[in-house]
């Protein structure tokens, strides 16, 4: 008989990152960036994978799953790895995607992280947002920046996230770890609960909505150090995000609440490697200086990729140059710099006669 644990172990040995399920369809994996088959598997019909989900499932949530068809969840194998489970239902029957969590929290450095953020989590107050598109690492990212401030800090830290992925011992900081669900019914409500409870730091694990965002910028101007993340690509990007999530009446108070608290935006990508078994991370970086609050202020977001660029001397980078300093470090190809590159003109200096085969095929 099937059981999840069998497939999700089969994953790990592959050394994949997710497990996705669909019914009638043969499971796969994300290996190194593509979706592939897991060997030796036959497809799952819509009764058995439905048999296999609530197997695991806690008899809550999986009631929950039975009335919404979407259900949010960590998962853990014991000695082998935790899991951040959603589970889904679509035209073919119930599915289910499970990426796995590190159980050990990887530091700053393990990750070759931008030395700049070990500064940024010095940082008293503000708003801190890490970015970018799903399975880029964020959450990771955010758990070696508070695993930072737990070996360095004597602080009490909030995190509010739905599930829970990376769970950190108390050291120095005193971090208490509440997930949506089964420790507070939404964001909104441990927000306003955690302004409460005399928070050094806040990480909200997702701002979603209008309501998420505010409170957010709320506590960030109230002297609260606030880590959130957003699903976008760039720094211009995450505070167009921010402002465009609000009707244009309110719009000009956003852009005052965030010209007052925005610290610092670290955006992340990760980009295949030269050699395709594996993946690097690539980030943008924008700092809080003089000039970016009234940037903010007055809506001239065009001006922020200026900013950055005229600041890499104190710990700002653009997403562009990282890339091509990758390439020339010969981290990754020519072809996957210019994909993922936001000036295209000049990523073609350097796209070979293979490459533009490619790109025209």
């Amino acid at each position: 008989m099937l059981h999840l644990d069998d497939l999700l172990r089969q994953m790990i040995d592959l050394g994949g990152s997710d497990l996705h399920l669909c019914s009638t369809m043969t499971p796969k994996i994300r290996l190194h960036g593509n979706l592939v088959p897991l060997p030796d598997r036959e497809p799952i019909s819509s009764d058995e994978m439905l048999r296999i989900l609530e197997e695991v499932a806690p008899a809550v949530r999986w009631e929950w799953y039975l009335k919404n068809w979407d259900m949010d969840y960590a998962y853990e194998i014991k000695g082998l790895a935790r899991f951040r489970v959603n589970y889904l239902n679509n035209y073919y029957g119930p599915a289910a995607v499970m990426r796995v969590i590190p159980t050990k929290i990887m530091s700053i450095d393990d990750l070759h992280l931008p030395s700049i953020l070990r500064s940024i989590c010095e940082n008293k107050n503000g708003l801190v947002l890490v970015t970018g598109p799903t399975g880029s690492g964020k959450s990771t990212t955010l758990a070696a920046m508070i695993d930072y401030i737990n070996d360095t800090q004597d602080k009490h830290v909030i995190t509010i996230e739905d599930p829970i992925e990376f769970v950190h011992p108390n050291k120095h900081s005193i971090i208490v770890q509440r997930e949506v669900g089964p420790d507070t019914k939404s964001f909104g409500a441990a927000l306003r609960g955690a302004m409460r409870a005399d928070p050094d730091i806040i990480l909200v694990g997702e701002m979603r909505d209008q309501e998420t965002i505010n409170l957010a910028l709320t506590c960030a101007t109230m002297g609260i150090l606030v880590f959130g993340t957003l699903h976008t690509n760039n720094a211009p990007k995450t505070i167009d995000r921010i402002i465009d999530s609000f009707p244009s009446d309110q719009q000009p108070q956003i852009r005052a609440m965030l010209a007052q608290s925005l610290t610092a935006v670290v955006s992340q990508l990760l980009c295949r490697t030269v050699n395709g078994k594996g993946r690097v991370a690539c980030h943008e970086v924008l700092l809080r200086n003089e000039g970016l609050p009234a940037t903010i202020r007055e809506g001239a977001i065009a001006n922020i990729r200026s900013i950055i660029e005229q600041s890499s001397g104190v710990g700002m980078q653009s997403m562009d140059n990282t890339l091509m300093k990758l390439f020339k470090d010969g981290k990754i190809t020519s072809l996957e710099a210019y994909m993922k590159s936001l000036n295209k003109v000049e990523f073609e200096k350097i796209l070979t006669p293979e490459d533009r085969d490619t790109l025209r095929g």
